[in-house]
């Protein structure tokens, strides 16, 4: 019996899009050509995601303004969810809403409680082109809205206010990468 691909195994790590770049705050723009330069991008994200031991990562994270994201990341269940999602849109948060310690790979090492619904479903498609709907609750519902927002222009920090909002920026530029 053939075992399946594994996931980025044929991709290059690529460099991070750090917070201050402003491909980071741009919605993304639609794939429409859905060939092996996309099937490439997916591998890339997939190879670079495992490289910074993330649970997810979008195009834009990369450098690429495309609406694509990839995501290895267990439920509350410890369910491994693994896949990706193009032209994704969040079609249904809902449930209950959670403060819960949130980072990204373009914040590296840092985190704050954000809040997020606890059930999340996204439509969008494969990298050839087939249909898709993913559903997602407790932690890989906060992984679905997290990359969907990053297709969107969005960053979790985006979602905090007050005193979360200004002690995360004040985090930020202090962080070694910000030099």
């Amino acid at each position: 019996m053939r075992q399946a691909p594994i996931p980025g195994a044929h991709g290059r790590v690529r460099p991070l899009t750090l917070l201050g770049d402003p491909l980071l705050h741009t919605p993304c723009k639609e794939v429409t050509d859905f060939g092996p330069e996309l099937a490439r991008l997916v591998e890339d994200l997939f190879a670079t995601m495992y490289a910074a031991e993330g649970v997810g990562l979008a195009a834009n994270q990369v450098g690429e303004s495309l609406r694509v994201f990839v995501y290895d990341c267990p439920d509350d269940e410890e369910v491994r969810h693994l896949g990706h999602v193009v032209n994704p849109r969040l079609v249904e948060v809902d449930g209950l809403v959670f403060r819960g310690p949130e980072g990204c790979l373009s914040l590296p090492g840092l985190e704050a409680g954000t809040e997020r619904y606890d059930h999340a479903v996204v439509e969008g498609f494969t990298a050839t082109g087939e249909p898709i709907t993913v559903h997602g609750t407790g932690f890989f519902a906060r992984c679905l809205q997290h990359e969907a927002d990053h297709v969107e222009g969005k960053v979790y920090a985006d979602h905090l206010t007050g005193r979360r909002h200004r002690k995360l920026m004040r985090q930020v530029a202090r962080a070694s990468w910000r030099r």
